[in-house]
């Protein structure tokens, strides 16, 4: 009852509605005397609250986030935001796994660290697997075949312009009309489209690809080699549509939200894994496959942590000979955009890729020592 009392005070004095607060307001909530003793209540009681109070600073900290203006005092306070959720991200892990969608709901796109600090976190029961091991079977994981808690109200948030009913009446009458419905229903008016920088509502994007892709195994025939890609699923149907009609901005958002499920290993990681990587392999539009690469690489070239399934995804399409990843002119449009591709390689895989010898994979030159992360490799190249 103290502790709930204690966050119904800090939810009055949020920094929302008390700006000149937020300094101390963060210092208080993340105080070892209430942060760790309300996320160990009893059968997780205080979760919901604290989350709560997450949600209010990563609301207050968004407009600046969004447009990067940082001065001190703005950029003082995100270090503090980044440390709490460094200490969440190792004492309260599974904190930061159920919640992760209202989290990644509220981070605009440049904020590419905080997301991958939230999207990192993995249950503390489990061990990853090394995502650099040779030969890795991630489909014979039996961590794979297990569904992600995640709380989180999607299914509400699509209640917005009646998006469920477009979908669930998609899912079973296939009817083509209905595709460009739910893609114009994505836009906001031109009002919320100024206010915030975006012509397109992200948490109801976030909100449609997380209902549409909970459906991907249950219908339809596999794809070989794809997991849990099916054919003739109309879910599929769905992402497949949204990749190739909507605009760049768009295809943008889209392709994010889905590379905000690549975590840990679960059935969600390798549904959207699989998602990007066949959606790489389908398309025949190489702006589509640019996006995909950009997508992937923003969150490798910043700080560790990274995901797992972010890591993976990105091995698995630069050494798989399917996507012939080398050979694709975005990757050449320049000597430096190729040498940075080059890095990441070396990095992930511990080889560099000869283009001359049709992609095979040649030993790195004796000598070099493996960078031990992305990061140092792009400031390397």
């Amino acid at each position: 009852q103290l502790l709930s009392a204690f966050c119904n005070t800090f939810h009055t004095c949020n920094p929302l509605r008390v700006p000149n607060f937020a300094f101390a307001w963060l210092e208080l909530i993340s105080n070892r005397m209430f942060m760790p003793k309300l996320l160990m209540v009893k059968n997780q009681r205080g979760w919901l609250m604290f989350q709560r109070l997450l949600v209010q600073l990563l609301h207050f900290l968004e407009p600046y986030l969004r447009r990067v203006q940082l001065n001190e005092s703005t950029r003082l306070l995100y270090k503090g935001t980044v440390r709490t959720l460094l200490v969440l991200l190792h004492d309260f892990p599974e904190f930061l796994c159920d919640y992760h969608f209202s989290f990644c709901d509220i981070m605009p796109i440049p904020c590419v660290q905080i997301r991958n600090l939230i999207l990192s976190a993995f249950p503390r029961n489990m061990k990853l697997p090394d995502p650099f091991m040779p030969n890795l079977k991630v489909d014979l994981l039996p961590e794979i075949k297990v569904a992600p808690r995640i709380l989180a109200s999607y299914t509400t948030t699509l209640l917005q312009q009646h998006l469920k009913h477009d979908v669930d009446t998609f899912m079973r009458t296939r009817e083509k009309r209905l595709l460009e419905t739910i893609k114009d229903k994505l836009r906001l008016p031109k009002k919320d489209s100024l206010l915030l920088d975006t012509k397109y509502n992200v948490p109801l994007l976030n909100a449609l690809l997380l209902y549409v892709g909970v459906h991907l195994p249950q219908h339809g025939k596999t794809l070989p080699g794809q997991g849990g890609m099916q054919q003739n699923n109309p879910s599929l149907d769905i992402f497949m549509y949204l990749a190739h009609n909507l605009d760049y901005e768009g295809r943008y958002l889209f392709l994010g939200a889905i590379a905000n499920h690549l975590r840990y290993p679960n059935t969600h990681t390798h549904y959207f894994s699989c998602m990007l990587l066949y959606l790489f392999a389908d398309t025949t539009d190489e702006v589509v496959r640019e996006q995909i690469t950009r997508v992937l690489l923003e969150r490798l070239i910043v700080h560790r942590p990274h995901p797992w399934g972010l890591l993976i995804t990105f091995i698995e399409l630069i050494k798989n000979r399917r996507f012939d990843f080398w050979h694709h002119s975005f990757v050449k449009c320049a000597p430096e955009v190729e040498k940075l591709f080059q890095s990441v390689a070396y990095t992930c895989l511990g080889t560099t890729i000869d283009r001359q010898s049709d992609g095979e994979l040649n030993q790195a030159q004796q000598g070099e020592a493996a960078q031990p992360a992305v990061a140092g490799a792009i400031q390397d190249a």
